[in-house]
């Protein structure tokens, strides 16, 4: 302790600062991968009405507190010696801490997309256009099978047609009902 007593003041305030902050930040990271307190960032550490915002997480809690703080005190240690100008080694500092924020905003993001339903259902195939892989029988005497694009990958469903007349293969087709909750009725376009 008697080397961050004879320190200038303000380092010693970015010391005092990055000490306690860092230990905080790795006792949460550890929590976060073994499980403890998954939520933490995600919702506000005070009460307030936040429905009507989209955001992933509250700029308000205390692990963004944390994050701003790590990167406050530990950009006002690293470029001490290097910016002549408190000011401008403060307003750094302020920067940077902000810059760590919205890193942990983007991560959050990204931890959340992993947290979507895209398994797929069948409803979603309604009024989309599909090729033709393997040829409908008319009538539904039988299945074929077509390509269908959900949700960015592309499907091969049994489909069924209505039509006097088989649809053969490489034909642009549109799913115009869905029976027994999986067979896809289509119609030529």
């Amino acid at each position: 302790m008697e080397i961050i007593q004879s320190l200038e003041p303000l380092l010693r305030a970015f010391w005092y600062i990055a000490i306690p902050v860092s230990i905080i930040f790795i006792i949460q990271a550890i929590m976060t991968f073994v499980g403890g307190n998954s939520m933490d960032g995600v919702a506000a550490d005070f009460d307030s009405d936040f429905s009507d915002t989209d955001a992933p997480f509250q700029l308000f809690s205390l692990r963004n507190l944390i994050n701003f703080l790590l990167g406050f005190s530990w950009a006002g240690i690293a470029f001490y010696n290097i910016i002549g100008s408190k000011t401008l080694l403060f307003i750094l500092a302020i920067v940077v801490g902000i810059v760590f924020v919205g890193i942990f905003f983007v991560v959050i993001k990204q931890l959340m997309r992993l947290a979507e339903d895209d398994s797929f259902k069948p409803d979603e195939t309604l009024g989309k256009t599909a090729e033709v892989y393997l040829t409908i029988p008319k009538n539904r005497t039988g299945n074929g099978k077509i390509l269908i694009s959900v949700k960015g990958s592309v499907r091969e469903l049994e489909a069924m047609t209505d039509s006097p007349e088989p649809i053969p293969s490489h034909t642009t087709v549109k799913v115009v009902r869905i029976e027994n909750k999986n067979v896809l009725i289509v119609d030529k376009i």
